[in-house]
């Protein structure tokens, strides 16, 4: 069953990390999430600086981040991406990159790199896939033996981890519109509550009992209501502009092709009919030409090797 009476309907995770998750009290959220995501406890010490608070405009609605140093000291980047960003994978290397370069003071030895996790929870259809979770990690495999590189003991007792990858930015990416199942698992309760802010009663995953009870819709108090009411007609006013720019560049995209596709025909049909002409001439004149022959006598074969006509041709020729 799902949870629908007003007592139960949940604030949207991006309003939630702009306004509330920022406070330590409330860190149970994004541990569950988290948690849940990358399959191992996690535990958030502090918040770090980010770009998040937008000042633009458009940026204060289509997407919010949020940066997070668990107690390992791994950094754990979080940003929800409301609309369509064709560049976005080079966004979520961008993002990461800048991480490792900042948190590392000048001077310090390259084993202080810290390790990065970018978590993306997009609203649009971001590449081609079927799946609504992936991951993506740095693995170096042989070009000859396709062995996987791997590091030294003495590698992973410095450094304390496993494999060359865990040494690396790791990348999830929930594309949560693509998910229209019944929700089966722990990450599939998180997915279905960050696609429709609602949570099934019998969702058990980590963090969802902190959402019910921290991220109730009859907690907030009326400014706090019309500004979140706002938030979400600025998603749906964007979301709506995006697609009709894109229906009116489609229309103009078939118009200018219908344009480009006659003017194209019209030089196409002059071009066939000038070179149809000259064949219908062509034929023409070796057809004049072996009846003039034939009427002086000259033998078929002749006249054939002449005008380059078949012999059953020219005797056709009257």
């Amino acid at each position: 069953m799902e949870e629908r009476d007003n007592g139960n309907r949940y604030i949207r995770f991006d309003w939630a990390m702009k306004r509330l998750l920022r406070n330590k009290a409330n860190f149970g959220v994004l541990e569950g999430l988290l948690t849940t995501l990358l399959g191992e406890k996690i535990t958030i010490n502090r918040l770090l600086e980010s770009e998040s608070n937008q000042e633009d405009e458009y940026d204060k609605y289509n997407r919010v981040d949020m940066l997070a140093e668990d107690s390992r000291g791994e950094l754990i980047l979080i940003e929800v991406q409301n609309n369509n960003e064709y560049a976005y994978f080079q966004r979520m290397l961008f993002g990461a990159s800048k991480l490792v370069t900042e948190y590392i003071h000048r001077g310090e030895g390259y084993g202080n790199v810290r390790k990065v996790y970018s978590v993306n929870i997009v609203y649009f259809a971001l590449g081609n896939g079927e799946d609504y979770v992936y991951h993506g990690k740095t693995v170096f495999r042989g070009m000859t033996k396709g062995d996987v590189l791997r590091l030294t003991p003495f590698q992973r007792q410095t450094f304390r981890v496993s494999e060359v990858s865990d040494l690396y930015p790791e990348y999830y990416i929930l594309k949560v519109n693509d998910f229209n199942r019944v929700a089966k698992t722990p990450l599939e309760e998180w997915i279905y509550y960050l696609n429709t802010g609602i949570i099934p009663s019998e969702a058990s995953a980590p963090g969802l009992a902190d959402v019910r009870e921290q991220l109730k819709l009859d907690r907030m108090t009326k400014d706090e209501l019309r500004a979140y009411y706002r938030h979400l007609d600025n998603i749906v006013i964007l979301r709506d502009n995006i697609f009709t720019e894109r229906e009116e560049g489609r229309a103009e995209g078939r118009e200018e092709g219908m344009k480009e596709g006659m003017k194209e025909g019209m030089e196409k049909g002059m071009e066939k009919g000038i070179a149809k002409g000259r064949e219908e001439g062509l034929a023409e004149g070796k057809a004049d030409m072996a009846r003039r022959m034939k009427a002086k006598g000259f033998p078929t074969a002749v006249i054939a090797e002449i005008t380059g006509l078949a012999e059953s041709e020219v005797d056709i020729i009257r």
